[in-house]
């Protein structure tokens, strides 16, 4: 039996969260404020790292379509502060 993944559907505008991981919290917040320069979002502290080497926080923003959802993914993931998005 083959399962062939289907791409879920969306519908928007919907309040879509990331889960961003960096060296620093500063870093996280930095890049968040320069990606949504007029749109409103919610920024938390999620955690940190056994070692205390990296902090994640989870970042919410109500998207309007799957290509704005998916540029802030990209915009995010190619920062060179971020070192992980998911």
């Amino acid at each position: 039996m083959v399962c062939l993944r289907q791409k879920p559907k969306i519908s928007y505008p919907c309040s879509w969260s990331y889960k961003i991981i960096a060296q620093k919290r500063e870093q996280i917040e930095e890049v968040v404020e320069d990606i949504c320069i007029s749109k409103e979002y919610e920024l938390k502290y999620s955690n940190n790292s056994k070692s205390g080497k990296y902090v994640s926080m989870n970042f919410t923003i109500t998207v309007n379509s799957d290509e704005e959802r998916v540029e802030i993914f990209n915009r995010l993931k190619q920062h060179q502060d971020i070192t992980m998005v998911l």
